[in-house]
């Protein structure tokens, strides 16, 4: 026999389409690949022509396609123009400082940027995570009342930051050495692959912790505890009332 289903949070299994709102809360994989792409066009445009400008504008233009069909899907924006921007900026400092493997300091930056903000996030007891995908789970931030709830969110902020600091720790050799081609390649091999692992054992942490608390269903349970409450009064309220009239007709009996 099955066992049944218990009212308490934590014997209720994770919502399944949590794995679907964590690869969307990044992106999802056609985001990363926006973001791939034009690093891999750099590399080989840059190796043909062995021309900064020529690779930082090809890049710039893939990404400038990328960017006009997401908006021609009407996409989120940030979306289309995220990756779009990140490239051009890539681009710019590439060509202005004449040195092809400065296309991607601005990436390394942003993921120690990335690292960083996940670090202080744990820190302060609100980690990234449980930020981010509270509101599309539908929990907002329920889940640090749950404090097994909290420290799974706790701990798969520890695997994505873990994450951006492996992507620095990698690619900062290779930008020492100055070698464009493989330094292309790190950064293709460091993008979806490592992005999906991240999303994966996330998935595992969370699909082991409590199910989260809806807070349409917190406001449903507060809306009933307070109809009780009503209830009781206006039944206590009932019964005084009956009391008082029970004495009242005791005294003119008498």
């Amino acid at each position: 026999m099955d066992k049944p289903a218990s009212d308490v949070p934590g014997d209720r299994p994770a919502p399944t389409d949590s794995a679907a709102s964590m690869i969307a809360a990044f992106g999802g994989v056609r985001g990363m690949i926006d973001m791939t792409v034009p690093g891999l066009v750099f590399v080989i445009a840059y190796t043909i022509s062995r021309s900064t400008w020529t690779a930082a504008m090809t890049a710039g233009g893939v990404a400038l396609v990328f960017a006009v069909v997401r908006i021609i899907r009407r996409e989120t924006l940030q979306h289309a123009l995220g990756g779009f921007l990140g490239v051009a900026l890539a681009g710019w400092i590439a060509v202005k400082s004449g040195k092809a493997e400065n296309f991607y300091a601005f990436g390394m930056l942003l993921s120690g940027g990335y690292a960083l903000a996940y670090l202080i996030s744990i820190l302060v007891r609100w980690p990234i995570i449980g930020v981010v995908l509270g509101p599309m789970l539908g929990e907002n931030f329920t889940w640090r009342r749950i404090p097994a709830r909290y420290a799974a969110y706790r701990k798969a902020t520890w695997v994505w930051f873990v994450m951006f600091v492996l992507r620095i720790v990698i690619q900062i050799p290779i930008y020492w050495t100055g070698n464009v081609t493989a330094l292309g390649i790190a950064k293709v091999a460091l993008g979806v692959p490592p992005f999906l692992v991240a999303c994966y054992i996330t998935w595992l942490i969370m699909s082991k912790a409590p199910a989260p608390v809806k807070v349409a269903d917190e406001e449903d349970e507060d809306e009933g505890a307070e109809g009780e409450r009503a209830a009781g009064v206006e039944s206590g309220a009932a019964a005084v009332v009956e009391q008082r009239d029970e004495r009242r007709e005791d005294r003119v009996a008498d």
